[in-house]
């Protein structure tokens, strides 16, 4: 009698129990970032869709919420369909979004008088179940709000996009507590990509770079990535001077917490 590999044994488990996480449905497929460096840290190859999924930044990205932000935008501009983006402060720059991928006519704006409110609509447009995409601004997450929106996510196989900003640096320790999100990301500005061929005598003139952090990733491990920022089609990129590295001795690469 033959015996199953122990690597497809482990893919058939891991499937399994998608399955009863999942309530019995089938997956929703799953959203390619397109580098593969990221996507073979995700368990199924990419963000997992009808999942809730939470960014936030790092540093004073914390508070102005600028890279995680655009980095939101961009994992939504590869979706299909209207964007629901819930916020409480009426601060988006749209034609930075667009400069992320995602386009002003794609995009409808809830904004609510406080989180509780975000939250409400975060989760109806979830269920609605006709939209790419929800982004939900919101300071706290508790497990109950995050198991409902999880759920929601789960039910119509939207995509959910919960970005964590704080008006306190104090309040990101926040950022430390459980929620019941697929994938937890920070996303940090960093100083910007050289441009060898014009050289200039002014910083941050080429295109923008993150530290980016995969910090929970159910079933799968976390891991730290440096990345150019999202062109105008919402796609990451592996910077030209840290694409030849050997990927034998990953740095930072650490377990997740299940």
């Amino acid at each position: 009698m033959s015996v199953a590999p122990p690597t497809s044994a482990f893919e058939t488990l891991r499937k399994d129990i998608a399955r009863l996480e999942a309530g019995g449905r089938a997956p929703g497929g799953v959203l390619p970032f397109g580098v593969p460096d990221i996507d073979a840290r995700l368990p199924a190859g990419g963000l997992q869709l009808g999942a809730l999924h939470e960014v936030a930044g790092g540093g004073n990205g914390a508070l102005h919420g600028t890279a995680s932000a655009l980095f939101v935008a961009g994992v939504a501009a590869r979706t299909r369909g209207p964007v629901l983006w819930c916020v409480t402060r009426a601060d988006l720059f749209a034609p930075a979004l667009e400069q992320a991928g995602l386009e002003s006519n794609r995009v409808v704006y809830v904004e609510a008088e406080d989180e509780a409110a975000v939250l409400t609509a975060f989760e109806e447009g979830l269920r609605h179940g006709g939209l790419g995409a929800v982004v939900g601004e919101v300071a706290r997450l508790s497990m109950t709000a995050s198991r409902r929106l999880q759920l929601a996510a789960e039910g119509s196989g939207t995509l959910g996009l919960a970005i964590r900003r704080w008006r306190r640096q104090a309040e990101a320790a926040d950022f430390g507590q459980p929620t019941a999100a697929v994938t937890r990301w920070r996303v940090t500005a960093l100083p910007s990509t050289p441009l060898p061929s014009k050289p200039l005598p002014v910083a941050g003139v080429g295109r923008a770079r993150w530290f980016v952090e995969l910090i929970r990733c159910r079933a799968g491990a976390c891991a730290d990535f440096e990345l150019e920022a999202c062109d105008e089609t919402g796609r990451l990129a592996l910077p030209a001077d840290l694409a030849d590295r050997s990927s034998s001795t990953p740095a930072w690469d650490r377990r997740a917490v299940a």
